[in-house]
């Protein structure tokens, strides 16, 4: 149970530092009708990554359980998206995103791993 509950704290710890970098990278983007709009969709996608995982950390059975860590997963894909919009559009050079975008792509791959493992473990 302590490996749990430790890998849970630094998921916990993860997931708002990617959303507080977000937020600090997002006040460094150029400001527009179309960028402010971005903006504002890829802050809100990014702090829910670690919200939704909070609220499964007190989900109500392992269907509830599995369900919000979906929405982790797929928070984190849109995520990507928004962060690769950014970059294609030039609002922001890759560079300046580069870590942004590799967390972004990692915490795809927990949630997706966490998920499946998740929908399993309720059979």
């Amino acid at each position: 149970m302590s490996d749990y509950i430790f890998t849970r704290e630094k998921l916990y710890e993860r997931t708002m530092d990617f959303s507080v970098r977000v937020i600090r990278m997002v006040r460094n983007m150029p400001r527009g009708v179309a960028e402010d709009v971005v903006a504002k969709q890829l802050t809100k996608s990014a702090t829910s990554i670690g919200a939704n995982y909070r609220e499964a950390s007190h989900a109500k059975s392992p269907n509830d359980f599995a369900a919000k860590l979906k929405i982790c997963e797929s928070e984190a894909a849109e995520t990507l998206y928004w962060l690769q919009l950014v970059v294609n559009t030039g609002m922001m050079q890759e560079n300046k995103i580069h870590a942004l975008t590799t967390e972004a792509k990692e915490l795809v791959a927990i949630f997706t791993a966490a998920t499946k493992r998740a929908y399993s473990n309720r059979k």
